[in-house]
């Protein structure tokens, strides 16, 4: 299970630490935050003791009508579950008492410096835990973002998966990762494809070397994630092994549960395998607006069969 820090959240989202400073190292594995109301009056159900624990303006007024009495038992019902952190959106005025008892508890008690309402805040550090909280997997390969669609690009080793991604750069397109590409899971329907930092923005081609896109194409070269919408599979060309079907039939890999559209491209000398790529990117743009070539091809044979027949 992946974790962060509460320092790392503190320091990603400037927050000043009010409390708890000696705890800073608590880990965070829960990629929701919650926002504690019913526990306040006592309703401890269903309580995810494990997530941040967010107090908006709405929380803290609450509490600072209480009586000093009713306030201890209120939070000290809440701190006794020990969650990772509280994050204050409200401002540190008049936070005394929950400083208090945060330190007794030995957990962080955080408040943000920026000017934002809570549920601006709570969307902005929702993302961020679950873009960095997510399921990954590491896998051997080149990834693209071609006119806007994200491709993995797989293949034996030698096989040219760097040298087609120099060419598709050349053209426009962007790389995000090559040799190792770091595949996360935000959703059961999505994948983001990544890089590992340190092959950031390097492409390693046989007989030149690594080379810098960024330094070499421009900024426009590279992109640092993208949301894997086709995997391709480049193989060696096999003699007889194609067929002249219209359509194939679908076909997918898995990664982590999350089903990706998957073709194959045989390679062979003069084929232009950039631009395969290119008209596959544009392909599988064109079936998420509805449209199958195939499919207006086959329509037109069987008008035109149709209208024989009457004839």
């Amino acid at each position: 299970m992946r974790s962060i820090t509460v320092e790392e959240l503190a320091n990603k989202f400037s927050l000043k630490v009010l409390a708890g400073e000696d705890q800073l190292q608590k880990t965070i594995t829960q990629s929701h935050v919650h926002r504690p109301g019913l526990e306040f009056v006592g309703h401890f159900d269903f309580f995810p003791t494990e997530r941040v624990q967010i107090l908006g303006r709405k929380e803290i007024n609450y509490l600072h009508k209480l009586s000093h009495e009713e306030r201890k038992v209120r939070i000290g019902n809440i701190v006794h579950y020990h969650p990772p952190c509280f994050i204050v959106t409200a401002g540190e005025e008049g936070l005394t008492y929950l400083t208090h008892y945060c330190t007794e508890e030995g957990i962080p008690l955080l408040v943000t410096n920026k000017v934002e309402t809570t549920s601006e805040f709570i969307i902005m550090l929702d993302a961020y835990l679950l873009k960095n909280l997510a399921p990954e997997m590491s896998i051997h390969g080149v990834c693209l973002n071609v006119f806007g669609v994200g491709i993995l690009l797989r293949g034996q080793s030698g096989i040219g998966k760097s040298e087609i991604a120099h060419t598709l750069i050349g053209r426009g397109h962007r790389l995000v990762a090559d040799d190792v590409v770091v595949l996360r899971k935000l959703s059961p329907r999505t994948i983001l494809g990544t890089h590992d930092e340190k092959t950031k923005e390097f492409l390693a081609l046989r007989s030149i070397g690594l080379l810098n896109v960024v330094r070499m194409y421009g900024r426009k070269a590279f992109q640092d994630e993208t949301r894997i919408s086709l995997d391709i599979n480049l193989t060696k060309w096999q003699k007889d092994s194609l067929n002249n079907e219209l359509e194939h039939d679908a076909a997918f890999t898995d990664y982590m549960g999350v089903k990706v559209p998957s073709i194959e491209i045989q390679l062979q000398p003069g084929r232009d395998v950039a631009g395969l790529i290119e008209a596959a990117a544009n392909n599988w743009y064109l079936r998420q607006q509805g449209y199958s070539a195939a499919e207006e091809f086959m329509s037109r044979i069987e008008a035109d069969l149709s209208k024989e027949g009457k004839e």
